[in-house]
């Protein structure tokens, strides 16, 4: 039994990782990696293994950092199953699809561009096409959570409640080979707990071997009860201003956390009723995907919905589809919101957006999630005072805010609450998905509470026996 970790090894992008056990060769993950773009687009277009070799893949959810490369290795001759939970599902086909989309339009945008301007360049290409996405789509099955399946000859994996994004999961495999059984708990992302719509992550059991996120294995996020709070203040203080409010958020996940909160603040009557954009298909979808699986709600959201309140529902909204709606929002002078993807703001209508809003003092940018280093996020996130959009430098004028209260990643207390509220034996407990520096921070506390247990951080493409 071996494990190789091809992704989010001292970083947290491009989950992937690589398990051989009972003959079989099974990829868990297949993220786009996400950093400085040259090394990205190198990264994402070279698997480091055959893709036709592998037999199964499974997917925890269905964010583009776990999710995003699955049409290239499709495209590059995987043909095995796709194992995820239902919602995982219908979420991951839309999203990769929209990606695929995203990456087309925006090759052709830029082909454009250099053309106008002479460039004698290459031109760009999509890493997949919206067909590859489709043929992808034909090899997903989906598995309901606390339902034991056997994978192989050997390998029986179970699907857990991660409380991250609807249909996020731990995958538990139970490997039996050579008289030995091995219980494998991969955490995937992991989610606060105490969320507006989703249930608590599920806590691990048994687990000898556990890998665990951590993200933000050594900080702390703002108490998740200030968050609207703290929301409804930028928004007015920004309409006083005469600004827009543009936000990058995720499509799936954080959009609708979003619409919940000012669902919630315009009712109260903290906030007038400003229109509101949410500038991307794929949140448009998403949020009916979210409707459509009551299963992963907290006990008050299911009520919400059984009573026919639509938790999702505002009456300033607008759904913003196609992208002439999309154009139509720049010649807007009034105040308004803006939400629009990516969250890294590496992708999508929220950098058209972000070009043409950024530079205006009145406005806001507010960040509601993490930004890996090296992408547009991260570089707004920090403050520069100029940052790279379509090849060109913007001044950043607008208001810069953040509110990490909104993440949907369990912090360094929520991820060691969730170990303590675990059982073991925890012979090895390995971090992944985490900046250096805080996977490095949540080793300590770690080795304190389970003080029998090797706590490693793996590098990249390093294998492990299990």
């Amino acid at each position: 039994m071996k494990l190789t970790f091809h992704g989010a090894a001292r970083t947290t992008t491009g989950s992937m990782y690589l398990l051989e056990a009972c003959n079989k060769r099974i990829l868990f993950e297949c993220g786009f990696f996400q950093g400085k773009r040259k090394e990205s687009m190198d990264r994402n277009r070279q698997f480091p293994f055959t893709p036709s070799e592998i037999d199964i893949m499974l997917l925890s959810h269905a964010h583009i950092d776990h999710s995003g490369n699955i049409p290239n290795l499709v495209r590059q001759g995987f043909e095995g199953p796709i194992f995820c939970n239902h919602a995982t599902r219908d979420l991951a086909v839309l999203m990769l699809e929209d990606s695929a989309h995203i990456q087309e339009s925006d090759c052709a945008f830029i082909n454009r561009r250099n053309e106008k301007l002479g460039k004698k360049v290459p031109p760009a290409e999509p890493l997949y096409t919206r067909l590859d996405a489709q043929r992808a789509a034909q090899q997903f099955m989906s598995i309901a959570y606390d339902r034991s399946f056997d994978l192989a000859e050997g390998i029986t994996v179970t699907l857990c409640d991660a409380g991250h994004i609807l249909g996020s999961s731990e995958i538990v495999f139970d490997l039996r080979e050579n008289g030995r059984h091995v219980r494998l708990v991969f955490s995937g992302d992991l989610g606060r707990g105490n969320n507006s719509i989703l249930r608590d992550p599920t806590p691990f059991e048994d687990a000898e071997i556990l890998i665990l996120e951590s993200t933000y294995g050594g900080r702390l996020h703002e108490p998740q009860d200030e968050a609207n709070t703290r929301l409804g203040a930028i928004i007015n203080q920004t309409l006083e201003r005469g600004g827009k409010v543009i936000i990058p958020a995720f499509s799936v996940g954080r959009t609708q956390q979003l619409i919940h909160s000012l669902h919630d603040l315009t009712e109260q009557g903290i906030l007038p009723r400003i229109p509101v954009f949410v500038d991307s298909p794929l949140s448009i979808n998403a949020t009916e995907v979210f409707r459509l699986h009551p299963e992963c709600f907290n006990q008050a959201t299911y009520e919400q919905l059984r009573h026919q309140e639509n938790p999702f529902a505002l009456k300033t909204l607008t759904y913003v589809r196609s992208s002439e709606e999309s154009k139509r929002l720049n010649d807007r002078h009034d105040s308004c919101i803006i939400v629009a993807a990516s969250g890294m703001c590496e992708a999508g209508r929220i950098r058209h957006h972000l070009r043409n809003n950024i530079g205006d003092p009145r406005n806001t940018v507010l960040m509601v999630g993490f930004c890996a280093p090296n992408t547009l996020g991260r570089a707004i996130y920090d403050r520069r005072p100029t940052v790279n959009i379509f090849g060109e430098e913007q001044d950043v004028r607008a208001h810069i805010e953040t509110i990490d209260a909104f993440s949907a990643h369990a912090d360094r207390n929520e991820l060691l609450g969730l170990v303590k509220q675990s059982t073991g034996p925890f012979r090895k407990i390995i971090l992944t998905h985490g900046q250096e520096d805080q996977s490095e921070a949540l080793t300590i506390p770690l080795r304190e509470m389970h003080p029998q247990s090797q706590v490693v951080i793996p590098n990249l493409h390093d294998k492990m026996d299990l």
